[in-house]
């Protein structure tokens, strides 16, 4: 049995096959603008779930960038600051070996020392109290403004402050302000006023060389624990790097098109396109009835 082709069946057949060209034809016009092979969830549903799960992974990695970052710099500032203060010491010490020197100095002399040292020891305050973007970076979580008051009294609440730097690891960032410089009259600074008031009274000051010793070792040995930690800090942030380079791989290879394949997918649909352009005019010729009409 043969059946029944009429002009508007066959109508209305191409008009359905032109939509459908021109629908492929659209995506990928839109494929090869975006670069993007999925535009919506359900052009690849297990493709989307990848996508999501990969682009989760690469905000964990960008935040823990940003956390080794800012642990790089709080540890550069303690470390700067204690670079400062082993100089500082060396000054002081040189000091008290001139100052020991009883017989040869006069009182003049001993009291450009002990000004000297005086103005030492305000510039180990000042960097005792060192501060990155507003906090102090030897006083741990203290929102004292500063780790060491006038009177010698640590601010240091005991908490200290940590920067998570992969998803298993979190490292000290700051330094413990007690240890290194001291508190009350076991700190540096109740040193430094000792040396000086002992070169005013007359008190030979070799003495106290010792004490120096002591605490520019307790300082070196702080300065050793912080460098630990930024090499660490260091090293982790190789690996990140290496990580997101890694995700965004991933992510390329589910989201991403290649611009020569899209170029080419296109070109060939708009030759199909055109095609069924030509096909259709000529399968469609106008009749007799469609002037009567």
């Amino acid at each position: 049995m043969i059946n029944r082709v009429t002009n508007q069946g066959l109508a209305v057949a191409a008009q359905r096959n032109l939509q459908l060209s021109l629908s492929n034809l659209s995506k990928l016009q839109e494929t090869a603008s975006s670069l993007k092979r999925i535009g919506v969830p359900s052009d690849d549903p297990s493709g989307t779930a990848d996508s999501i799960r990969v682009r989760s992974e690469q905000n964990a990695v960008a935040q823990f960038a940003r956390n080794i970052n800012d642990g790089n710099s709080w540890l550069t500032t303690v470390d700067t600051a204690l670079g400062k203060t082993g100089d500082i010491m060396k000054r002081v010490r040189d000091l008290t070996v001139q100052g020991a020197n009883d017989g040869a100095l006069s009182a003049t002399q001993k009291e450009a020392i002990a000004v000297e040292l005086e103005s030492l020891r305000a510039d180990l305050m000042t960097t005792a109290n060192t501060k990155y973007m507003g906090r102090t970076v030897f006083a741990g979580n203290s929102d004292a403004g500063v780790a060491f008051n006038p009177d010698l009294t640590f601010t240091g609440t005991g908490s200290i402050v940590e920067r998570r730097i992969d998803a298993t690891t979190s490292i000290r960032v700051d330094a413990d302000g007690a240890a290194t410089f001291g508190v009350g009259d076991d700190s540096v600074f109740k040193l430094v006023d000792d040396i000086v008031a002992d070169l005013r009274s007359g008190v030979s000051v070799s003495t106290r060389l010792t004490e120096i010793d002591d605490r520019v070792a307790t300082m070196s040995g702080q300065r050793g624990v912080v460098g630990a930690r930024q090499a660490q800090v260091l090293k982790s942030q190789g690996a990140n790097m290496s990580e997101s380079v890694s995700l965004e791989a991933q992510r390329s290879e589910i989201e991403d098109v290649d611009l020569g394949k899209a170029i080419l997918d296109l070109k060939a649909q708009e030759v199909s396109y055109q095609a069924a352009l030509s096909v259709t005019a000529r399968a469609l010729q106008p009749s007799l009835m469609d002037f009567l009409s």
